[in-house]
């Protein structure tokens, strides 16, 4: 009967309390917990190319699909003055013009993830160029910007000159990536791959070099410039090719070259690429001290020399001008071998044009897709056209892209039609764009995206409702509590039956 004593009845209650907390508790930790993304990640790549250098912004989020993030461009910003290999002479003055981008970078991300984020710098055929011609002042200049980088608040993973087929196959991957053909979002919201849908082909036209990338019928054919990669779990086998000195500036260069070569006079030439009335005078090395053009050099040459530039338009005797810039016979007549002895498989499928492909279409007032002929009337007349004419036609009017236009359009029919063989069947398939949404068509988000299967994903956070040095505190006291009030109703248990016994012996033993 001592069970019925208050102490008793009080340690039943606290044992009964405690393990209800505990299983409550245990409960609402469990079932309660959220799981949270762990916030976004972000890397800055530097495009430096040969005639300038652009700066993007990029974040993803730090759990990835399939090994891979899904990057996004959040903001874009132009490097003021020429690309990096015009500081051969100076590298310590390439640094101040970075100040502008990098600052504006800064502010749009969190300070306390300036540590954390990546900064990489891929220049392309400018400096692929000037490594070639002067390999000391090419390795100055990536030496100051390694110098200027290390003074900054992030993780700086150093300046790279990155190969032709390198730019070429990371080209195609941002066209991919952004015309959806990598990732899909489902009905619930999750990433897959598109069903049955097929990659693009990739043109991308620099100042110093061209590239083609796609995957051809016969993935497996075994030609020299195709590339294997990775992302989201899935393998393309990717053919691309980089033509050096056949992007827009160099391959000017070899023209104004070739044209001094074959005019009469040293100091006064006409142009038929130029607009009629329009002149300028540029010096020998301007035209002849690439290594683009050192074949085309002449004997007497003298870096300061001046020569003087005529314009004719005349569109006619521009485009037979231009196809002297190509290699037709290098080939003899070789199957999948358009020129320049470069073995390629047949293009097929749809392609982007982008970067300088789609500066100059812009220029012809054309956008998108359109036929072979539109492009030749919209060219023709535009190379027809007097420089004074030029300035109403043009949205934006700058006298170093106005002048070299019709130039561009008839090195872009060469190099598209008689170069990469598209024909008036297949000429639509090709879409001239500069971005998709908010982000540009460009080597560096493909660089990012390869980046991001080296970058190590995070895993989601857990969040508890109650701290887990909080939780472990509470369930070791709950416990010891009833643990306490099991062995107190444990010992009154044994006290009551101790004293149960005694009574019972002296009620035996009591004389009558």
């Amino acid at each position: 009967r001592m069970l019925t004593r208050t102490p008793s009845v009080v340690a039943q209650v606290f044992l009964l309390l405690s393990i209800v907390l505990v299983i409550a508790i245990a409960v609402i930790q469990i079932n309660q917990q959220q799981i949270l993304s762990p916030g976004l990640k972000y890397g800055i790549v530097f495009d430096a190319g040969s005639s300038r250098t652009t700066v993007y912004l990029y974040e993803w989020p730090a759990e990835k699909e399939n090994d891979t993030g899904v990057v996004s461009q959040t903001f874009k910003c132009n490097v003021k003055g020429p690309g990096i290999s015009s500081y051969e002479s100076n590298p310590g003055a390439l640094a101040k013009p970075f100040d502008d981008c990098l600052n504006k970078v800064k502010e749009r991300i969190p300070v306390h993830l300036h540590k954390n984020t990546s900064v990489y710098l891929g220049a392309t055929a400018g400096m692929r160029l000037l490594r070639l011609q002067n390999e000391t002042a090419a390795n100055e200049v990536l030496a100051s910007i390694q110098n200027y980088f290390r003074a900054q608040p992030f993780e700086f993973r150093g300046a790279q000159i990155i190969t032709g087929p390198e730019e070429g196959v990371y080209g195609w991957i941002t066209a991919n990536y952004l015309m959806g053909n990598f990732l899909e979002r489902n009905l619930w919201r999750t990433w897959i791959r598109p069903y049955r849908k097929e990659t693009m082909g990739a043109l991308d036209l620099g100042g110093a070099s061209t590239q083609i990338s796609f995957i051809p019928e016969d993935s497996q054919e075994n030609f020299n410039s195709t590339l294997q990669v990775k992302l989201y779990g899935y393998n393309y086998n990717v053919y691309t090719h980089s033509f050096q000195c056949y992007g827009r500036d160099e391959a000017e260069k070899r023209l104004l070259a070739l044209l001094l070569q074959k005019s009469k006079t040293s100091s006064n030439v006409d142009n038929p690429c130029y607009p009629q009335n329009y002149n300028t005078t540029l010096t020998m090395k301007y035209l002849s001290g690439s290594l683009c053009t050192q074949s085309l050099r002449p004997e007497n040459y003298h870096p300061n020399q001046l020569v003087n530039f005529y314009g004719t338009g005349d569109p006619g005797l521009c485009r037979e001008m231009v196809s002297l810039l190509f290699n037709f016979t290098a080939c003899r007549g070789g199957e999948n071998c358009p020129f320049n002895g470069i073995h390629q498989p047949k293009v097929r499928g749809n392609f982007v044009a982008f970067s300088g492909f789609y500066y100059t279409i812009n220029a012809l007032n054309l956008s998108g897709h359109f036929s072979l002929a539109d492009f030749n009337s919209s060219m023709w007349f535009f190379c027809s056209q007097s420089w004074a004419q030029l300035q109403f036609m043009l949205p934006k009017f700058e006298e170093l892209y106005a002048r070299s236009y019709c130039f561009s359009a008839n090195f872009i029919y060469y190099l598209l039609i008689h170069g990469y063989n598209f024909d008036a069947e297949t000429w639509p398939q090709i879409r001239f764009q500069k971005e998709v949404g908010n982000s540009s068509i460009a080597w560096s988000l493909g660089y990012m995206l390869s980046l991001t299967n080296m970058i190590p994903a995070e895993g989601k956070l857990i969040q508890l409702p109650l701290k887990p040095s909080l939780f472990a505190g509470l369930l070791i006291f709950l416990t010891a509590t009833a643990l306490f009030c099991l062995l107190f109703l444990v010992y009154l248990c044994i006290v009551s039956r101790n004293q149960k016994n005694i009574s019972r012996v002296e009620h035996v033993f009591i004389p009558e």
